[in-house]
């Protein structure tokens, strides 16, 4: 039985690093063309 839940803890995590991976990378930018963007900046800019 011990094999079995190492083994489904392992599966687990694996599933959990492969999900988190998923994302946009980079800096947020805004969407739409660049010379039609009003506000640049996310809020706050700080």
């Amino acid at each position: 039985m011990r094999g079995a839940a190492a083994r489904a803890a392992m599966l687990l995590l694996a599933a959990a690093a492969l999900l988190a991976a998923c994302g946009r990378v980079g800096p947020v930018r805004p969407p739409g063309p660049p010379d039609q963007v009003t506000y640049p900046r996310t809020y706050p800019s700080r």
